[in-house]
């Protein structure tokens, strides 16, 4: 078993009450199994931040031996697979399948996600051209964001249940995951608040 998957589920109760009504900070464990640059991962951070911000929730991003030395409440742990770094010249990767998945148990939505960021930057790779190749760490940290989102957003509503645009629709283009905006939509910030009033 991974060790952060052993890391979540010897958390128990905390992760099987889920996140909690009364707390508004929710803490984001990375965990990076290859390599990644400090740029993406700080514009990561700020589009999540920005995509979130009418949510009533403060993050706090912790690596994971922090996580294990701090007392957090609602905690949700994204492991990153693969390559998150964009290099110049692919390779010849399925564009098919999904950017990431969050867990379930028994039809509960839990707190674990996983990120394919191979499969991100080939998508990306595809809306590319030009002078997006001279900000590819920009455009993958926002890429990054939108799919670690997407999950985040299963994870507060506690339901598998996709939008029908921005940010909680079922799957994303690669223009999608590069253009300027992909909003949190008002009925999924709804469905959001519902479960965290």
């Amino acid at each position: 078993m991974h060790p952060v998957l052993r890391f979540v589920i010897s958390l128990g109760s905390v992760l099987l009450a889920g996140l909690t009504a009364q707390a508004k900070t929710l803490t984001i464990v990375t965990d990076f199994e290859g390599p990644h640059t400090p740029t993406s991962i700080a514009l990561m951070k700020k589009e999540f931040a920005g995509i979130m911000k009418d949510s009533g929730l403060n993050v706090e991003w912790l690596l994971p031996q922090e996580a294990s030395e701090a007392a957090v409440d609602n905690l949700v742990v994204v492991r990153f697979k693969g390559k998150c770094i964009f290099e110049p010249v692919g390779y010849l990767y399925d564009e098919r399948g999904p950017l990431a998945f969050t867990a379930t148990s028994k039809g509960d939505v839990l707190p674990f996600s996983e990120v394919a960021c191979d499969q991100v930057t080939s998508v990306m790779r595809s809306a590319m051209f030009g002078g997006d190749y001279s900000h590819a760490d920009a455009l993958l940290g926002r890429a990054l964001a939108r799919v670690v989102a997407h999950e985040v957003i299963h994870i507060l509503t506690k339901s598998g249940e996709h939008g029908h645009e921005g940010i909680a629709r079922p799957a994303f283009s690669g223009r999608e995951l590069i253009e300027k905006s992909l909003p949190l939509m008002p009925e999924d910030l709804k469905r959001i608040q519902a479960e965290h009033p």
